[in-house]
């Protein structure tokens, strides 16, 4: 079986590199950089923005894993009208497996919104295919939000809750479809606990070790609510093993 992997430069795709590159599947990747690294199996360059190499990306493969995605630029072009002109090229697929994101179908965030346009653009093809939705990536978390403190402390937005995953396990989730039938959408794949993100600060300055503190400014308006609201978390699918705690333990070992 040949598995495509798209967006292979990103941290999903990366992920699920590194664990396809010791299975036996034949490997294909495709994004708009080449991989630092490929152990095993083959880089084609295609771009979602212009449609170029779409077409070469997808021959002779049997599965898809569409890691490719676009949160702060060109996000309409990337997860909405390039991403339909790439499913119709795509009739010979017999999975089309496409990562979500938990609640984009309640938080106004216009990223979101177009994630949810292309679950229905494929929900509606003739492509067989499997949605999965995954709350945020440990790493997002702290990238977005804990990356750097401002006059020794971290300003975080109200009370937003985060039910947040290892990569790696969703990564590991994912390949774990491939040898099954394309099941639409299926139940989201959920972090182990949901915390608030000023107890997330609070972790990353005890395992740091700093003497920073953290300051926590609630914020007007829906966007703000929903994820106050935890509309971003999934209570009954605890399903990743590893906690925003352990990732960041991890990362001082």
């Amino acid at each position: 079986m040949k598995i495509l992997v798209t967006g292979s430069t990103g941290k999903l795709g990366s992920a699920l590199l590194n664990q396809l590159e010791s299975s036996d599947y034949q490997i294909k990747l495709t994004s708009r950089s080449k991989p630092e690294r490929i152990v095993n199996g083959e880089w084609v360059y295609s771009d979602l923005l212009s449609g170029e190499g779409l077409e070469e990306a997808v021959k002779d493969v049997d599965v898809i894993i569409h890691a490719a995605t676009s949160p702060v630029k060109h996000s309409k072009v990337v997860e909405v009208s390039g991403f339909k002109e790439f499913l119709g090229k795509m009739q010979h697929i017999k999975n089309m497996i496409y990562p979500s994101i938990v609640g984009i179908d309640e938080i106004p965030f216009n990223y979101y919104k177009q994630k949810l346009k292309a679950e229905e653009l494929l929900r509606n093809s003739s492509i067989p295919n499997t949605i999965v939705r995954s709350t945020q990536f440990h790493h997002f978390i702290e990238n977005i939000f804990l990356s750097k403190p401002f006059f020794s402390r971290y300003i975080v937005p109200g009370n937003f809750k985060f039910q947040s995953v290892d990569v790696n396990e969703f990564a590991k989730y994912l390949i774990g479809l491939v040898e099954k039938d394309p099941q639409g959408r299926i139940a989201d794949f959920a972090g182990p606990e949901i915390v608030t993100l000023k107890e997330m600060a609070e972790q990353k300055i005890k395992i740091n070790n700093e003497s920073n503190k953290v300051l926590s400014i609630a914020l007007p308006g829906k966007l703000s609510k929903s994820f106050s609201d935890g509309k971003n978390t999934n209570p009954l699918r605890k399903i990743g093993g590893t906690t925003f705690e352990e990732y960041l333990r991890d990362k001082v070992k």
